[in-house]
């Protein structure tokens, strides 16, 4: 079966972004001039001529009635519609399965025209709770200091559990300039935390480029942040310009990059992969395969290598291990593991089921679908880009042991305060560190740690994090390149 996509999209997505981008991302139509890339949906339509409804469907019709004519309150129609369709989704324990309501599509589509708003982060539902894939580059979300794998507990102090993702995503985003307070668990913090996020317009770039010199040799490096429709063009136009400048090794940052469109990482791969090996192979539910080959005829003269991490999901790792498996080196930590393809289809009055249709393979026929991409060359970021946020309600003080101290005390050393140890005792030396913090940033010279001072340090850190110091994974790349 050829796979296409003007007419139904195949969502690789890793979920829905926060804030509407995963609207742009994943449930806009896709076009392409390429007619092996594409596929109506007859094929969808003539699946659903052939099938009869089972004789257990009279149960639902029942189990309407019964609801509709009995039950204690006026319920609408619609309700009980969409309420057993949801249902019907939920039972395939599929969290990119999902049902869209005519007023969620309504608000898809004026944000895909408009711009977007929210805090700009990828979410998944990953066993019953939200979680951050990834958030978007210099959106709020960032700024903040969330993370890949974060869980979303409450919004507002309202609990997420029982909502499906498309509802808890309705209660995080919201309006540029309003404020929304998400309660986080991470893994490696001891108690969940409150983070305060001011929605914003979230960027809607996809390719950022530079030119480093590296040994002696021109480097570039080219950072996509999610595939959507212009990314390819993009990429193309700046790989281009990168090239003429005389470009002696290529770095290929696909960190934290929920994904996208298939077409998108298609036309990307298409300038390094030759057309002997197969980009991506699509694997239909009865286990047939359709490989997808470019046009190019070699790979590229000079070295790449791609950077990878836990929130580089589903095109991010089309990218990523088909790179692999023609030998490049990829850098970083294992990526998310989402290596399923969904199609959206319309139900005819607006609404819309994103549904899971196939799977997709490596060039080599590997399934990374919670596994990930593993990389040729595993390198951890420094340890205080992993520490959590704390939040206290009395200080922290000389001759404690605190899981929060141990937060602060990987702060502290991240920004040069030397606190002497980074396992939970609050020691001289922390204390020491603390004092010299506080003096520097005209606080309350305590050496103990309150709120204010915490924030602070949660403020700094997050904003080293962003500018890109002690980035050792694209060291590592940049070294291994040559």
């Amino acid at each position: 079966m050829k796979l296409k996509l003007p007419h139904i999209i195949l969502i690789l997505v890793a979920a829905l972004v926060l804030g509407f981008a995963g609207a742009y991302i994943g449930v806009q139509v896709a076009s392409s001039d390429d007619p092996e890339s594409v596929q109506d949906d007859t094929d969808v339509e003539e699946k659903e001529s052939e099938l009869n409804p089972p004789e257990q469907m009279s149960k639902v019709v029942q189990a309407f009635n019964i609801i509709k004519q009995n039950y204690l309150e006026d319920i609408e129609d619609q309700q009980l519609i969409e309420g057993a369709i949801q249902g019907m989704l939920t039972t395939l324990e599929d969290p990119y399965s999902t049902y869209m309501d005519i007023e969620m599509m309504k608000q898809f589509d004026e944000q895909i025209e408009s711009s977007f708003e929210g805090i700009g982060a990828e979410v998944s539902m990953v066993n019953g709770t939200v979680t951050i894939v990834a958030p978007i580059k210099d959106s709020p979300a960032e700024r903040s200091g969330l993370r890949p794998n974060d869980q979303v507990l409450e919004v507002d102090g309202e609990s997420l559990g029982g909502f499906d993702l498309n509802e808890a995503v309705s209660k995080i985003r919201g309006k540029k300039g309003t404020e929304v307070v998400l309660t986080i668990a991470r893994s490696g913090a001891s108690e969940p935390f409150d983070v305060t996020i001011v929605r914003d317009t979230i960027p809607v770039e996809t390719v950022y480029s530079e030119m480093k010199t590296v040994s002696g040799k021109k480097t570039g490096i080219i950072e996509i942040t999610n595939f959507s429709e212009k990314t390819s063009t993009e990429f193309g136009e700046q790989l281009q310009a990168l090239e003429e400048e005389g470009m002696e090794g290529l770095i290929i940052d696909v960190r934290g990059n929920p994904g996208g469109l298939l077409n998108s990482v298609e036309e990307i791969l298409s300038n390094f992969i030759p057309k002997e090996t197969p980009y991506v192979q699509i694997e239909d539910g009865e286990g047939n395969r359709t490989p997808y080959h470019s046009k190019l005829e070699s790979k590229k003269e000079y070295p790449i290598s791609v950077l990878v991490n836990e929130g580089s999901a589903s095109a991010s790792e089309i990218l990523a291990v088909a790179m692999k498996e023609i030998g490049y080196d990829v850098v970083g930590t294992n990526s998310f593991g989402k290596g399923t393809v969904q199609q959206a289809v319309p139900l005819g009055d607006g609404s819309t089921i994103k549904l899971t249709f196939f799977k997709w393979l490596s060039p080599e026929g590997t399934w990374i679908h919670e596994n990930g991409v593993e990389p040729t060359i595993k390198v951890e970021q420094p340890k205080y880009f992993y520490s959590n946020p704390v939040q206290i309600e009395e200080p922290l003080v000389y001759d404690q042991s605190d899981p929060k101290i141990e937060s602060v005390q990987l702060m502290l050393d991240g920004l040069g305060y030397e606190p002497g140890r980074t396992d939970g005792y609050y020691s001289s030396e922390t204390e020491n560190a603390v004092t010299n913090f506080q003096e520097s940033n005209d606080l309350p010279v305590t050496g103990e740690v309150d709120q204010e001072t915490a924030s602070l340090l949660e403020l700094q850190i997050v904003e080293r994090i962003r500018n890109g110091e002690d980035d050792v994974q694209l060291d590592k790349a940049l070294e291994a390149l040559y």
